[in-house]
């Protein structure tokens, strides 16, 4: 079993829980809040307790966080399968295992929490909500009147909360498709298309990809129509399980923003949208890569998806910028400041190569890498999506240079990230677990397209933060792996009300100290497990009360999924091998 120690002691081994591939970089992180110094480590078969590799613990790295004292324990050069553990400065480590196989079946794993928060028919309730979607906002210049029904019922629930964004579900339907693009071979058939038990011939990461799809098609029914958003920050009136909601005025219709690419209410605010072209972009990426992955299942509509990514791209153009979302009584809002990103993506997908280059000029770099912050949400989705397919469609000095790209953000997050025995480099802004994983997610891309493995280590270094080897011991992903530490009391209605798990969810992540204490209406509900582990730098809480750090998110779990199928599929590589 992987228990991660909680007691008084003062020195701890932090592994990543999942394990670790033969042929990849295996590094465990020593910390102390004493100020000790170690020399060596051991490595020891966890069934015969005989030491099988020893080396030197290398640099002391000194404070970070609650600790005065670490070292990154490096044991890459063992490669044989098996059960270990670690001992280093009198301290044990949990047991964890090298092997091919740690990821198998962690990407379906995940996909549990995407079929849980599905809008319409829910299959984990085995029951619907939110069914009579919705009445729409802003559309007048469109001709659509204020208050006039359409009908948007379906995609997913954002996080615990109920709200529906459509440039983050085209971001997770994108991803989807990805996954099964680059690593069919890792997924499964367990569910039908309504996300019940029962085969029907398609991966079920397929399923969840066109449950997003075709509520996208509903979100951009009209070539001269298309919404951001279902519901606003009114629907926080409670913690609840989904249902119908009926405080928006329209009986249990809520309200759909339409997309005019003109700042919009957000109380006494005004959102900053300044274009159309962020959220539209996205739509058009995901429904051309949608249209490419399902024209051998159903042309037909592969041949409707394909339309509607050009009508989308239009819809792009129609005013170039950025498209907020909307709140009415909190200051909280998915605050989106690039747009060229998405285009760059978007003119990649549907062959525009020449308009493509010209975004990623404009952008080479995701700006939080540089400047070490952000607002939420602020560089969306975190890393230039764009950049990977531009740079598979060119060839020479065009190619290397977008792979420079690439190269210069990885290059600002290595200079902060080796200062510190965990490679932390990616700021403790809200949804910190989102940028790790896909910065992990560049990190490999960047492996993929050069063969140069200079960052592998640092990729690795973020892949095991989400498993563990962070400062709390814990892994960031609900119920992975099923013996670990792993979130238990997360902030979601499903574990609160019900008491049902949400396997799969990857949860916001550790904030900035400064960040926590000036949110509003955080309360923790009980006596914090990790109390010894927070610091003035950054705080992370397994508590219902905190939204900032354990809240899962639809979006970030879809990033995960594309991250662990790469890793999973490395590991098939190696067995194979």
């Amino acid at each position: 079993m992987l228990v991660s120690f909680r007691s008084e002691e003062n020195t701890w081994i932090r592994i990543n829980q999942l394990g670790y591939l033969p042929s990849s970089s295996k590094v465990a992180v020593w910390v102390s809040v004493d100020n000790e110094e170690i020399k060596n480590w051991e490595l020891y078969d966890a069934n015969t307790h005989k030491v099988v590799a020893k080396g030197s613990a290398g640099k002391a790295f000194g404070a970070y966080g609650p600790f005065k004292q670490s070292y990154r324990l490096n044991f890459s050069t063992f490669k044989k399968t098996g059960s270990y553990y670690l001992k280093a400065g009198g301290v044990k480590s949990p047991i964890f295992p090298i092997g091919s196989d740690v990821y198998k079946g962690t990407a379906d794993f995940a996909l549990q929490y995407m079929r849980q928060q599905r809008t319409g028919f829910n299959p984990y309730l085995k029951d619907s909500c939110h069914t009579q979607d919705g009445f729409v906002l802003y559309g007048s210049a469109a001709g659509i009147p204020d208050s006039t029904y359409i009908d948007v019922v379906g995609g997913w629930h954002d996080a615990s909360d109920y709200l529906q964004y459509s440039t983050t579900s085209a971001n997770a339907t994108f991803h989807l498709l990805m996954a099964y693009r680059d690593y069919p071979e890792v997924f499964t058939d367990f569910k039908q298309a309504n996300g019940l038990d029962g085969k029907n011939g398609i991966a079920d990461v397929l399923d969840e990809a066109k449950w997003g799809l075709d509520w996208l098609l509903k979100m951009h029914p009209k070539k001269e129509w298309m919404f951001n958003q279902i519901a606003d920050d009114r629907d926080h009136i409670s913690m609840r399980m989904p249902g119908m909601d009926n405080q928006y005025g329209k009986g249990f219709q809520r309200p759909v923003y339409f997309i005019n690419g003109e700042p919009q209410v957000r109380g006494k605010f005004i959102n900053a949208t300044t274009g159309t072209s962020s959220t539209a972009a996205k739509f058009a990426s995901a429904f051309k890569l949608g249209a490419s992955m399902f024209n051998s299942v159903d042309n037909q509509y592969a041949g409707l998806l394909e339309e509607k990514s050009e009508t989308a791209y239009a819809y792009a153009l129609k005013k170039p910028g950025v498209t907020q979302t909307a709140s009415v009584k909190s200051p909280y809002i998915y605050a989106e400041d690039n747009w060229v990103d998405d285009m760059e993506l978007a003119s990649a997908m549907t062959n525009r190569i020449n308009e493509a280059i010209n975004y990623a000029k404009q952008e080479p770099i995701t700006p939080w890498m540089v400047s070490d912050t952000a607002n939420h949400y602020q560089y969306y989705p975190f890393i230039n999506l764009g950049h990977f397919e531009l740079a598979k469609r060119l060839k020479g000095t065009e190619r290397k240079q977008i792979l420079d790209y690439y190269k210069g953000g990885i290059e600002e997050v290595w200079a902060r990230a080796s200062q510190n025995a965990f490679y932390r480099g990616v700021p403790f802004i809200w949804c910190s677990n989102n940028l790790t994983t896909a910065f992990a997610v560049q990190c490999a891309w960047y492996r993929e397209l050069t063969g140069d493995t200079k960052y592998a280590e640092l990729e690795q270094a973020n892949i095991d933060w989400l498993f563990g080897v962070n400062p709390w011991g814990t892994s960031m992903v609900y119920g992975m792996p099923a013996h670990g530490d792993t979130p238990v009391d997360p902030h979601s209605a499903f574990t609160n009300i019900k008491n049902y798990p949400i396997n799969g969810g990857l949860v916001d992540g550790p904030v900035y100290t400064t960040i926590f204490k000036n949110l509003i209406g955080i309360t923790l509900t009980k006596e914090d497990s990790y109390a010894k582990f927070q610091s003035d730098l950054a705080v992370y809480h397994d508590d219902y009360g905190d939204y900032s750090t354990n809240e899962p998110t639809m979006d970030g779990t879809a990033s995960l999924i594309y991250l662990l199928a790469i890793k999973e599929g490395e590991g098939l590589k190696s067995k194979f091998k």
